[in-house]
């Protein structure tokens, strides 16, 4: 059975490696940042066997790791440096050759994983699924994004060192804003679990009439996308403004269909993310990767798309969930 765990491994690999070619390269502290992460995904079994038994030393050397992961972020060593690799004009034009073929590896990775999530239930040995269902979309994931990468590398006819190289290349281009999605996410049920949905339900409860289905359904679309502009993330949005709009009074007092709410809703918060340069991963990497001088380009050129999607999505909050 393909465990979620055997995913978080890959990613420790991952990590590793970006350690490994950092320290080659003399880059200490991007070799610290990605070693103590991939560390941190090695041990999360350790950490959590050790914490249910009583032992809180663990987690509190993960608590540092983290702590440690912020000062090398915040101390601006992280900087990307410039590429002086000679290869680039090979890739340049192995790349031109290829044209759009190099898509198909990426595009591999959305619909492998849907084609796997609906065979799900007849992918398994007799009583024993092939997939954890505990975790099965993010193992199905993994396995998504394992396939693509060897897909990449036929079609490239490069060797698993150079899939290492380049994914290190990215990621120290991308640098801490790599993280922000799982950090985000983390915040969110960080906020859902200390009541912060409730005092959402209140507030919108004293400034709306929750007797109307509209103005739920707008309330609940344009938290989702308020919310993320401030959070950066929509996964981070998502457990609050579900937990106090979407649940108690879409799906409890309006009777809509739970699927269909989530589901648009997280379409509403991705709107947000076109719009806000917390979003750093998505609207200020870019911008940093291919040097625009203007800090809010990428903002500039995906606003109009954002509220053309959110209007799309708002109309079919309403009239898909409801039906």
């Amino acid at each position: 059975m393909i465990r979620i765990e055997y995913v978080y491994w890959l990613c420790a690999t991952l990590f590793a490696a970006a350690s490994g070619f950092d320290l080659i390269a003399r880059r200490f502290a991007s070799a610290a940042f990605w070693a103590i992460l991939a560390a941190s995904f090695i041990g999360g079994d350790a950490i959590e066997a050790a914490a249910s038994a009583g032992n809180a030393l663990p987690a509190q050397i993960a608590g540092l790791g983290v702590i440690a992961l912020a000062l090398i972020a915040g101390s601006g060593l992280l900087r990307r440096q410039p590429s002086h690799d000679g290869d680039a004009q090979r890739r340049r034009a192995s790349a031109q050759g290829l044209g759009n073929r190099l898509f198909a590896p990426a595009l591999a990775i959305p619909l492998v994983t849907l084609a796997l999530v609906l065979l799900l239930p007849y992918l398994k040995a007799p009583h024993i699924p092939l997939f954890d269902p505990k975790q099965a979309t993010l193992a199905v994931l993994g396995v998504a994004c394992v396939i693509a990468t060897l897909a990449a590398m036929a079609l490239t006819r490069a060797a698993p060192l150079s899939a290492l190289r380049e994914s290190s290349r990215l990621l120290d281009a991308l640098s801490w804003a790599a993280l922000l999605p799982m950090l985000l996410a983390a915040l969110g049920a960080v906020f859902a679990a200390t009541g912060v949905g409730d005092a959402v339900a209140q507030l919108v409860s004293a400034a709306i009439p929750t007797q109307s289905r509209e103005a739920c359904v707008v309330a609940y679309a344009l938290g989702m996308a308020l919310f993320t502009i401030i959070m950066g993330n929509a996964f981070a949005a998502f457990p609050v403004i579900t937990a106090g709009i979407g649940l108690p009074l879409l799906v409890g007092q309006h009777q809509g269909h739970a699927a269909v709410i989530g589901a648009l809703g997280m379409l509403c918060g991705y709107c947000g993310t076109l719009l806000t340069p917390m979003a750093a991963n998505f609207n200020i990497v870019p911008v940093a990767l291919l040097e625009l001088r203007d800090p809010n380009a990428v903002i500039r050129a995906q606003w109009p798309t954002a509220l053309v999607l959110f209007a799309v999505n708002l109309m079919l909050l309403e009239w898909l969930a409801f039906r």
